[in-house]
């Protein structure tokens, strides 16, 4: 944590004392997590999206970098089953019942067409916030013998959160790329990333993220 952040110098310093924001160890064989870059998230004509153009511009940048350095990554999507989105067995949906348009096989659902997506990629469809729950994703990250986790995608307060935090509680390191997250809102977005930079990752500017990226590059090129 540098800066005086969203929340002011007070509250920095009081993060600090209490031992909080320490840096985390940059792995040797990252895998990188693309959290809900949807269309139903990155455009605003969605009722659940906004404008993530931006986001979607520096998520390309960092997944063509990965590629370069032969990062495991993996796609996730938020989609149900109309006989999910229609009835009442998904507890999240009861609070947040604006996500039953994303119905499978729907517009909302898809990849923006955007992001550098390859056939062989792999995509996760998730009917919760986390990219971990209820998905093979930990099993996935740990077969490709990944020692950490990029995370980056929306939104920064609700799936991106949660994945973070469970990427760290499934025993990975872990970095969030700040310009590829993005929210509906500018306040949960910043809140969303202080909590995330004191107790659970690192969270790294796009360039940083790409240096550690391109290192991993030259030094694969160099064995």
């Amino acid at each position: 944590m540098t800066g005086a952040g969203p929340h002011g110098a007070d509250v920095e310093q009081l993060y600090r004392t209490a031992g909080f924001g320490a840096a985390v160890p940059r792995g040797r064989r990252p895998g990188l997590v693309v959290v809900d870059l949807t269309r139903g998230f990155t455009e605003d004509r969605f009722p659940t999206g906004s404008d993530l153009t931006d986001v979607v511009a520096a998520t390309g940048r960092l997944i063509e970098a990965a590629r370069a350095a032969g990062v495991f990554t993996v796609f996730t999507a938020i989609a149900y089953r109309p006989a999910e989105a229609r009835g009442d067995t998904v507890a999240w949906l009861r609070k947040a019942p604006g996500l039953r348009s994303l119905v499978e096989g729907g517009e909302a659902v898809a990849l923006d067409p955007r992001l550098p997506v390859l056939p062989e990629d792999h995509l996760l469809v998730k009917k919760g916030a986390s990219a971990f729950a209820g998905t093979p994703l930990a099993a996935l990250l740990t077969a490709a013998g990944c020692d950490s986790v990029l995370v980056c995608g929306a939104t920064t307060s609700g799936c991106v959160r949660a994945t973070a935090v469970d990427a760290v509680q499934a025993g990975f390191d872990t970095l969030v790329v700040r310009e590829c997250t993005g929210d509906r809102a500018r306040g949960p977005h910043d809140a969303a990333l202080f909590d995330l930079a004191a107790k659970y990752a690192d969270v790294v500017p796009l360039d940083e993220a790409l240096g550690h990226l391109t290192a991993l590059t030259t030094r694969e090129n160099a064995t």
